[in-house]
């Protein structure tokens, strides 16, 4: 079972960061790691405004 997960992402999970490993430029060996930090900061401050909105409301569960 442990196996069989550590050759899925072996070999499958991990290809994106395998193409990039032979880049030579910075940038474009981070490009999917700025993405996703983009992607969590937008999320968390998403969050963070529906929590102020629902402070506000007074809406406790």
């Amino acid at each position: 079972m442990f196996r069989a997960i550590g050759n899925f992402f072996t070999e499958y999970g991990f290809a994106v960061y395998d193409a990039f490993r032979f880049t030579e430029g910075w940038w474009a060996s981070n490009l999917v790691n700025m993405i996703i930090l983009t992607v969590g900061f937008i999320a968390m401050f998403y969050w963070l405004g529906q929590m102020s909105k629902h402070a506000r409301v007074g809406n406790n569960l």
